[in-house]
């Protein structure tokens, strides 16, 4: 079989996934990019092609390993895209962004695409009907929210999710959970009413950690995709590894 092996190192976790003959077939989490890491990875699975997209500092060995063992590519502003950027700095894009709108546009053209992804940070990212990527919005995710206002204030505490909470906060926990929460899905709703309200034909994509969650409290009609970042590292590899 033909299999690819894509690697997403993000902020907050380590994950690959494997295609076989175009298909997903299953995705894991390393515990460290390290070069035996990957050097398992590729024994088990024996990839003929491999996609790394990553937004912190990595070994550059690892791309040596990649590149030995598998036709390899790298994900940057210098990969051959299936839409078009007509932005000031292309570089300044971040890999994560790039895949995504891979994905939209190969999953779903002809449509106006907004794609928005819940990690470390949330990214709202707009890909035009003819497959143009014109930019979105970014701001702080779930974690990021809560930590920030533990660190930035001298007596609220650090508090995490909790799925089950009043809108209405009854005690310091519960207010903070009702803004950083139901904030969120707020913000995601706006979001998407200001899209609905400047463009017919559109496509709505949820991903990221979280998303299996949200998509239930949202009010707008959305398709969720936890794979997608991961589907559009394919599409790129296809494109850049022949």
């Amino acid at each position: 079989m033909n299999k690819t092996l894509c690697f997403d190192f993000g902020n907050t976790r380590l994950k690959y996934a494997v295609f076989e003959n175009d298909q997903f077939v299953k995705e894991g989490v390393l515990q460290n990019a390290t070069v035996d890491n990957i050097t398992a990875l590729l024994d088990e699975y024996k990839p003929a092609k491999t996609i790394l997209s990553s937004v912190i500092e990595h070994d550059v060995a690892i791309e040596d390993l990649l590149s030995a063992k598998s036709s390899f590519h790298k994900l940057s502003y210098l990969t051959k895209l299936n839409f078009t950027a007509p932005v000031s700095k292309p570089q300044t894009i971040g890999a994560d962004r790039l895949a995504l709108c891979a994905a939209a546009v190969h999953f779903y053209p002809g449509k106006n695409n907004l794609v928005i992804a819940l990690g470390s940070c949330i990214t709202y990212n707009f890909i035009t009907q003819s497959h143009q990527f014109i930019g979105g919005s970014i701001s702080p995710g779930m974690e990021m929210r809560f930590k920030s206002m533990h660190d930035h204030t001298a007596l609220l505490p650090l508090v995490h999710a909790e799925w089950k909470f009043p809108v209405i906060g009854y005690d310091t926990k519960t207010n903070l959970q009702s803004g950083v929460i139901a904030g969120m899905g707020y913000e995601i709703d706006g979001f998407i009413n200001f899209y609905k309200s400047k463009y017919h034909n559109l496509n709505i994509v949820l991903t990221g950690g979280d998303a299996t969650y949200f998509a239930g409290q949202l009010k707008n009609e959305i398709f969720t995709d936890l794979n997608f970042l991961f589907k559009g590292l394919y599409a790129l590899s296809e494109i850049n590894n022949g």
